[in-house]
């Protein structure tokens, strides 16, 4: 059974929706969900979540108390000290695991008397990521948690999401603008934009589904219902294309692999025959 379904889930606020969104997040991988500032990423966890209704679809989701949960921003009061956000956590788990926990604070650098208003924003991070990894949690759910990181910081948190991804049964949910996260350790990609999903499936098999191509102006007529995201510039033009459709190109234009990060730009352009 799949940690997380969601089916047909619509969500309204004034001046935003998003969906409907069908999305599957398979058991033993991790899930990357991009997009823009904006796009639904944090609508779209906090209704997995329960922590907004959605107003059509259905949300199937492993038990809470098997979800861990790391926001752009700790949740815990903030005079609390790590090792009381720890004891004040602790209850509401059956499988809380304090001796992990401790380990998981000396490993981050985490002076658990510290509190949590005292701490920087990677180890506010670290501090969430740590109370998640404690409680048994099979499925992770992560809002941005590199955005505002430094290299360091960023580096250990993904060191962090890889060990738990050491077991076959945990499952990662990973929203982040930063695609070079996801270049690294995601298994699947989402693209969500302006509430809608525009691609979600193999981070490979996106990447070899479309192409970069580059070349002169008098070549863009021919091809220019089939680009993505075009921009003309005073050399000619460049945009994304589908991989077939690059096969007839003439030989002035130039088709190379894309980043995942010029998918994700190009495909939340509009099309450029609309």
């Amino acid at each position: 059974m799949n940690p997380l379904e969601l089916r047909g889930i619509t969500k309204t606020y004034d001046g935003f929706t998003l969906g409907p969104v069908d999305l599957v997040v398979p058991r033993g991988f991790v899930m990357g969900l991009v997009g823009a500032n904006g796009a639904g990423k944090t609508t779209l966890i906090k209704t997995t979540l329960g922590m907004a209704l959605p107003d059509a679809g259905i949300v199937d989701v492993v038990g809470h108390d098997r979800i861990g949960v790391v926001h752009d921003q700790p949740a815990y009061v903030a005079g609390w000290t790590a090792a009381v956000v720890g004891r004040a956590l602790a209850p509401f788990y059956p499988a809380w695991d304090q001796r992990r926990f401790d380990s998981l604070l000396a490993w981050a650098g985490i002076d658990a008397s510290k509190k949590v208003k005292e701490l920087s924003r990677g180890m506010g991070m670290k501090l969430q990521l740590a109370v998640a990894l404690s409680h048994g949690a099979e499925l992770l759910i992560l809002d941005e948690p590199t955005s505002g990181l430094d290299p360091l910081a960023r580096s250990q948190l993904l060191d962090m999401v890889a060990d738990f991804m050491t077991d076959e049964a945990h499952t990662v949910l990973f929203s982040t603008h930063i695609t070079t996260d996801l270049e690294k350790i995601a298994d699947y990609v989402t693209i969500i934009h302006e509430g809608r999903l525009l691609a979600s499936t193999a981070r490979d098999e996106l990447t070899d589904e479309w192409r970069m191509v580059h070349g002169a102006a008098s070549e863009l007529d021919a091809v220019r219902p089939f680009v993505r995201g075009l921009r003309e510039h005073a050399q000619g033009w460049e945009g994304l294309m589908s991989t077939p459709d690059t096969v007839s190109l003439g030989r002035g234009v130039v088709v190379e692999k894309p980043s995942l990060e010029e998918i994700v730009v190009h495909l939340a352009k509009e099309p450029s025959h609309v």
